[in-house]
């Protein structure tokens, strides 16, 4: 009986455990990936994050032709056209960059805020040999010591100023988590705007590519040169 008794506390408990982790799992399906497809569209609408909105299915409204330049008018037809290869046509990448600077050599994005992007996707993929040789380039950009220290050592972001802090919560949290969350969205999109945040994107895509081809060819520094980033 006693046995019987244990038997049955432990069947219980799993019961409730299991019912626990049932309604976590419960809460955390909400919204998008709560959805039983397939749907309908005002389904799919009322599914989307406060902050995404239907035409663009994305965090900026579609963006309009009659604000574009001429080449601009060029590349949004192109990217509806019957025979476009762009298959998010505008709510993909292609109408997302129409936002920004065509010509990246052009940007608005001063020095010291792209060596800030360049250190962090450095940092979070580990990549010595790009961090070795732009720390001296951001101290040449007007980067602080400290800030740079604040990327290296992934320290706390309390005391950095908040367009800074909103720039390198943006890397850390699209090489960490994978996605950005909308409260820091919300952040980093106040100080740069909608075009300077596309282009740092895109910037910050270069840097990965550079980062990526280092560690498959597993460049090494010269032996003169110490390198200025500690990996685990």
């Amino acid at each position: 009986m006693a046995a019987t008794g244990h038997l049955t506390r432990s069947v219980i408990r799993l019961f409730a455990l299991s019912t626990i982790f049932a309604c976590a799992f419960a809460l955390a399906q909400t919204g998008y990936d709560s959805l039983d497809w397939p749907v309908t569209e005002e389904e799919f609408n009322a599914s989307l994050p406060d902050d995404v909105y239907p035409e663009s299915r994305g965090r900026i409204p579609l963006i309009r032709r009659e604000d574009l330049d001429d080449e601009g008018k060029r590349a949004y037809d192109s990217r509806i056209a019957p025979d476009t290869k762009s298959r998010g046509k505008l709510q993909g990448p292609g109408g997302l960059t129409l936002n920004g600077t065509r010509d990246l050599s052009e940007t608005r994005v001063d020095a010291r805020t792209q060596e800030i992007a360049r250190l962090v996707v450095s940092r979070e993929m580990n990549q010595r040999f790009e961090w070795t040789l732009h720390e001296p380039v951001a101290l040449e950009a007007g980067l602080e010591p400290e800030i740079i220290d604040v990327i290296r050592y992934r320290k706390s972001l309390d005391g950095v100023p908040e367009r800074d802090a909103s720039i390198i919560q943006l890397g850390r949290e699209l090489f960490q988590d994978r996605k950005v969350s909308s409260e820091t969205f919300a952040r980093v999109i106040k100080h740069l705007g909608k075009r300077d945040l596309v282009d740092l994107c895109r910037l910050m895509g270069n840097y990965t590519r550079t980062a990526i081809l280092l560690h498959t060819f597993d460049v090494h520094l010269p032996y003169y040169t110490e390198p200025l980033l500690p990996v685990p």
